[in-house]
């Protein structure tokens, strides 16, 4: 059986699917992996050091796409390649159906298994190929780093023989996976943090992270039997309003995360609470992509309004695209290796198996 992957288009997306040290793992399952000349070479990864682990390296992304028996991508093909695939092949990858559903019926028509990895379920089984998780535990921190970097004074609090600067103040906007990285990064790096979220459950992790939870009075918890936010109620988004526009007086930097799952993101930073915000202040808009957090993010431009810096990247993995592919990979291989029947050698879609079952797209 045949593995291949092709490279994306490189000007959106610069992490790949399959990386040199995965390699025998799959081989480990008698599992052959194909790969287009070039496919690593944007991440300083050679053919060599592909072909080194076992690989087969094929003239063009025309041939591994018609010889594999499954095509691991990060994200939904280019109509361009559809013709390409054959009927029953699988394609593994974020594939994002809310967006891309009548590409997704196209492929479906054509009789191509189609699994999206964002739609695994919250259970333990899955967590080793939560790429969800692991993605977003590095955008927490690079987003910290980036915002870090633009903002124009120290983040610790230096006592001097010429007087003390004080510790920058960063509030995190949603306490996911993506938010405590950010808490735990700034924290490390000697800012003081705050934190917000419409799960209540996540008090406990701001807190034993060192960071401070900002509790909205009366607040319910929206949590889904999932673990994903859930849209909050006008009642609620109003207590939260007031409560983030008086702390945001105070605060230097912000890392938005606030993200519901196949929706727009929802607006938390409204153009009035950044017109209270200190001159130098910055945020970084990690919900960029899906609408922003914050009223006026542009993505990929940073917004100056009134000497605050608004930042949206709408891919900020693309900055440390070799640390996300090496996470992506294992995910990916891991979702493989549960759906491959080792007994067998053959892959077997079994819909009573959840993760399996939660994945397809019908």
């Amino acid at each position: 059986m045949k593995i291949g992957s092709i490279k994306e288009k490189l000007e959106l997306e610069q992490r790949i699917a399959v990386t040199p040290e995965i390699i025998k793992k799959y081989k480990s399952l008698d599992l052959n992996i194909i790969l287009p000349k070039g496919y690593g070479e944007h991440l300083g990864i050679s053919d060599k050091e592909f072909i080194n682990e076992g690989t087969e390296i094929l003239d063009n992304d025309e041939k591994v796409l018609s010889e594999a028996d499954v095509v691991l991508q990060m994200n939904l093909l280019g109509e361009e390649s559809f013709e390409k695939l054959k009927n029953e092949q699988i394609l593994i990858g974020v594939l994002n159906p809310y967006s891309n559903k009548e590409k997704l019926n196209k492929l479906l028509e054509k009789k191509i298994n189609c699994f999206s990895l964002e739609l695994l379920p919250r259970i333990t089984r899955a967590q080793s190929m939560d790429i969800l998780s692991s993605q977003a535990n590095l955008a927490g921190y690079k987003a910290v780093v980036d915002s870090f970097a633009y903002y124009q004074k120290a983040i610790p609090m230096m006592m001097t023989a010429a007087g003390t600067i004080p510790a920058a103040k960063v509030l995190v906007v949603g306490a996911g996976v993506a938010g405590l990285q950010a808490i735990a990064t700034a924290k490390r790096m000697g800012a003081i943090v705050f934190a917000t979220d419409v799960r209540m459950a996540s008090k406990e992790q701001v807190e034993s992270l060192g960071g401070k939870f900002l509790t909205v009075e009366g607040a319910e918890n929206l949590e889904t039997e999932g673990g994903y936010a859930k849209e909050a109620s006008d009642e609620f988004k109003q207590k939260q309003e007031n409560l983030l526009k008086e702390t945001l007086k105070k605060i230097d930097i912000v890392i938005c995360t606030a993200l519901i799952p196949g929706k727009k993101a929802p607006i938390i930073i409204k153009k009035d609470m950044i017109e209270v915000m200190q001159s130098g202040s910055v945020i970084y808009d990690l919900a960029a992509s899906q609408g922003g957090n914050s009223e006026i993010t542009k993505v990929n431009e940073i917004v100056d309004h009134n000497g605050v810096k608004i930042m949206g990247d709408s891919n900020i993995l693309n900055k440390l695209p070799n640390s996300a592919s090496n996470l992506y990979a294992k995910n990916v291989f891991n979702f493989v290796s549960n759906l491959y029947d080792k007994e067998n050698k053959k892959f077997n879609i079994n819909l009573e198996d959840e993760i399996i079952e939660k994945t397809q797209i019908k």
